[in-house]
Order: structure tokens, then sequence, then C-alpha cells
């Protein structure tokens, strides 16, 4: 969430700013309901003050022996009085509070200027792409050829967009999550950690998904609990209505987890194999730095998810997403594209975020400044390193054969019991 203090002294920049994001802020309904805060507020404090006023008369008048009946009264019309017009004023903020969170975060200033995907900005290009003298399959034909790969008996057992692996294939995924989690807890310093599935609505609150993403999620229908669409959630909410000592900053999380969406404004796009489905794992960085160190943070966490295709060999390259592609709580996204070789084209496989302090204020996530007064948010971030099942997709096309056989990539060698590469299944 945005500071109401950003709106309260400069609300014109603020929305201009946000209009580069493709939001448009309603400032007639902010500057009715700013109006009757301010009033209220006022009025408010002025009966506190008559109240205590009061009070104090009572105590005099008592002392003296005087009737003090007249002015029990009145004090009981004065508390009566503040307390509708603080619940006036409750309400007043509590709408002021919804209007609020519906705004998306502001662009960081070295963000491209841009409406959609297209103007996206690279930013570099690794690796080199491979090049084949037979016909690319894509990986759903790969993994049928292995037998190992099955969409329609998944579609039996649950329905579209779920997948089942079997023998090698499945193999080759768990070794991928724990190539991941190794490399990022034995030389990127972060912390393996365990988080539930499920989680209640002041989480996803707290990092952005609700209320405006609520038709993506999957809800349990007598808790009432949501099925995590990411590990960002309940790792970044591991410091809700928290205040951290500031040298305990950075804390450097990572967490395997299934990730579960509905993809409801997704209908026709990528049908076919793993690149969209409703179940699928990742293995994702979270941090929690000062303000002062979120943007070196940012770069860092980013070649983190990096180190992972370039251990794989697998091409990629580095976009800087414009203003108008932005996800709504971030201040600034670099997407991780891999090469996809029956596609032609990179595909996402990371989103690494800077969210400044926008989610540590829906979250109140504050640290303690030496010298300071008062708390202050802290910053997130986080990033998948990566998703697992597109970069299975990836090894698969980019390890390919010309007999359908896949080669396991070295750096994976060491998790596949001597497995040096997929045969079909006889």
């Amino acid at each position: 969430m945005l500071d109401p203090q950003l709106f309260r002294k400069d609300l014109h920049g603020t929305v201009e700013r946000l209009r580069k994001r493709r939001f448009d802020f309603d400032i007639d309904q902010y500057a009715d309901l700013e109006r009757v805060r301010k009033v209220l507020q006022v009025e408010s404090q002025a009966l506190r003050s008559e109240r205590n006023t009061s009070s104090k008369a009572i105590g005099q008048a008592k002392a003296k022996g005087e009737d003090i009946a007249p002015l029990l009264r009145e004090q009981d019309k004065l508390g009566s009085d503040l307390k509708s017009k603080e619940l006036e004023l409750n309400q007043v903020q509590e709408q002021l509070q919804n209007l609020l969170a519906g705004v998306p975060n502001l662009a960081h200033d070295s963000v491209p200027i841009g409406d959609e995907e297209s103007e996206n900005q690279e930013v570099r290009v690794w690796g080199d792409k491979p090049k084949f003298d037979f016909v690319v399959k894509d990986h759903v034909d790969l993994g049928n050829k292995l037998g190992m790969m099955d969409f329609d008996t998944a579609a039996k057992i649950t329905g579209a967009r779920f997948v089942v692996m079997h023998s090698h294939l499945a193999c080759l995924h768990r070794a991928l999550t724990q190539f991941m989690l190794d490399l990022h807890t034995g030389e990127h310093g972060y912390e393996e950690t365990y988080v539930p599935y499920l989680v209640n609505p002041e989480s996803l609150f707290g990092t952005g998904q609700l209320p405006k993403f609520a038709q993506d999620q999957f809800v349990t229908k007598d808790e009432g609990w949501y099925l995590i669409p990411t590990a960002e959630v309940p790792v970044t909410n591991l410091v809700r209505n928290e205040i951290v000592e500031a040298q305990d900053l950075p804390i450097k999380r990572v967490a395997h987890t299934p990730c579960f969406r509905r993809e409801a404004g997704s209908y026709g796009k990528d049908t076919r194999g793993m690149i969209r489905q409703h179940q699928f794992e990742k293995v994702e960085l979270v941090q929690i730095v000062h303000p002062e160190h979120s943007y070196e943070a940012l770069e860092e966490l980013t070649a983190h998810a990096e180190a992972v295709l370039q251990r794989l060999r697998l091409p990629y390259r580095v976009v800087s997403l414009c203003t108008g592609d932005l996800g709504f709580a971030s201040a600034k996204t670099y997407d991780l594209e891999v090469w996809i070789p029956s596609q032609n084209r990179y595909r996402e496989i990371s989103s690494c975020s800077n969210f400044e302090a926008f989610q540590a204020r829906r979250m109140q996530a504050r640290f303690k400044q030496p010298g300071r007064q008062g708390n202050e948010p802290v910053h997130t971030l986080n990033g998948s390193g990566l998703a697992v099942g597109r970069t299975l997709v990836a090894v698969m096309e980019n390890y390919q054969q010309h007999d359908g056989t896949i080669v396991v990539p070295q750096a994976l060698a060491p998790y596949m019991r001597g497995i040096s590469a997929l045969q079909p299944i006889r």
C-alpha cells in the first residue's frame, strides 16, 4: 500500500505517476472522503477536549462539595456524541483504506515507460541458442515419446491444466528442485524455510493478491483458507505485524512449494503442455531488507536466479518490465526469459521484483532504526529461483536429441542416480 501522505502532500503528482502505470485514480472520490475525514477529525478532537475539560470541572466541583449531577449529564452527552463522531470517522477512514488498498505501487524512476509487454526493455542476453539438424519437438511430444508425461490421465483425475509425470522425468523434475535449493542455500546465503500451503486472507492482502486478484485464487469452502499462488505469500508474511531489529537485516529465505492458480484471466493462452498450469512448483527467493539497500538486493536476487540458468547452460535474456506491464505490488521487476526452441522465442521463467515498502505497509512489517524515533517499513523483494516446471520444459527442449532422448545437464548429474539421458520406456 502506498503511503497516504503521498496523496495528501502531492495528490496530482502521485496521480500522474499512477497514470504511467495505466491506473486512473478517482480524485473526486478521494477528495470527498478526505474532506469529510478532516471535518470529522476536527470535530472528534473538539469533543474529546470538551470531555477532558468537563472531567476536570467535575473533579473540582466534587472537591468543593457542589452538585455535580448537571455536569455528569453533560459528560454523558459529550461521551455519546464523541462515540458517534468517532464511529463516523472510522467508517470514512475504512473507506479511504479500501480505496487506497486497490491502488498499485508507484514505478521506480528507472522503470521504462510503456503501455504493454512489447515495450519492455531488454537488459542483457546470456548463452547461445542451440542449433538442431532435425525438426525440434515440443516438450509435450518429447514427453509422450518417452512415455513419461501424461496430460490425459491428469485430466481424468482432475481436469485440464494438470500433468502426471513418470519414471526418470519425474526424477529430473525433483532433481531440478533439489539442485536449486542446494545452490541458493549453499552459495547464495538463503535460509531454507518450510511453510504452510494454505494461508488466511490477511496473508494474501499483505502481499497484494487480495482483494484485486481474488478470482485467481483457490479457496476452501468452510475455513476460507487459500491455496498459495506462490511461496512469496507465506514466506513474506513471516514478518507481518513484526518489528525487526536493523542488525537482523537482510533476511534471506528460500522455499520450495507447490503453487495453485486458477488462471482466470488466461482463457485460451498456453493450453498445451506445462507452460501454464493450475498446479506447479517453484523454488522462491525472498529478501527482507533495509530500504537503503533494496535496489542492490534486487540486482543480487536477480543474479541468483540467473545462476540457475547459467549452471544448466540454458540460454536466456533479462528484461526490465515497462510501467504498463508491472505487477500490482511491484516498483521494479526484471523478468528472466528462457529460450524455448519449439516456440522459437524466449518465455518467462522468473520475475524478480522490488516492492519497496508497498507490501510492508499492508503487512505492518517494520524495523527499528537506531538513533531514530519510531519504526519504519522494511523493503521486500522476491523472485522465482526458478519455476521448476518451466525449467523442466526448457531442459527437455534445449537438450533434446534427434532420436527423442534427452541429455541430462551436467549440473544435475549428482541428483540423477547415474542417469545421463532420458530414454523411452520400453
